[in-house]
């Protein structure tokens, strides 16, 4: 299962971030050839890959490294997290997040839930990550155009625990694997979207 789940992780962080360096390598090539017509979309190339680049793996980094003091940081973790939706979001359809500080124990299931709910947000929406009774919730706002097919397949990881070999159900299935591990309890908090609490 642990496998299976990081085979997952490494093939859905890869599909995230090729497009961008796929970019930055016709940048490259027009760049070798010399066209001095084309200097300005390179440079609007190279700028927008590398921001897209270095905000997810910041985000990846943080979700699905190793431990590390960062995941202690409140402010690093609400700016990696924004730079995160800022990549997946449009400029008529932002992602914005509404963070209060929370607890150290859950801030890494907190940045997957983000994950997972920005998955099934359409057309933008609102995550907010919250203190919550003796825990956390991470929801989307209720106004929120969502895929109703992805929630479905989400809630059917979370209480089946079968993830196939679908990579985009990487954060989903590495949250539930870390709830089971860590032994939180993890229950859904939406009956038509998709939000978590964690105590």
């Amino acid at each position: 299962m642990k496998q299976n789940i990081s085979e997952l992780i490494c093939t859905r962080l890869s599909h995230d971030i090729i497009g961008n360096i796929g970019a930055v390598a016709n940048a490259v090539e027009l760049l070798e050839e010399g066209d001095a017509d084309f200097m300005d979309d390179i440079k609007s190339i190279l700028k927008t890959s590398s921001n897209v680049l270095s905000a997810r793996m910041k985000f990846f980094r943080l979700a699905f490294g190793l431990n590390n003091a960062n995941l202690k940081k409140q402010d690093i973790l609400q700016e990696a997290a924004r730079g995160y939706l800022a990549t997946i979001g449009s400029r008529n359809h932002p992602i914005s997040l509404a963070w209060n500080d929370i607890p150290e124990a859950y801030t890494r299931l907190a940045l997957l839930g983000v994950m997972s709910i920005a998955d099934i947000l359409v057309r933008g929406g609102t995550i907010s990550v919250r203190p919550y009774q003796q825990g956390i919730a991470v929801t989307h706002n209720e106004d929120a155009q969502i895929s109703a097919e992805k929630v479905t397949v989400l809630k059917n990881v979370i209480n089946s625990g079968n993830i196939e070999d679908n990579a985009q159900l990487a954060p989903i299935a590495y949250l539930v694997s870390l709830v089971r591990e860590s032994g939180i309890k993890f229950y859904l908090v939406s009956q038509a979207g998709l939000g978590f609490v964690f105590e």
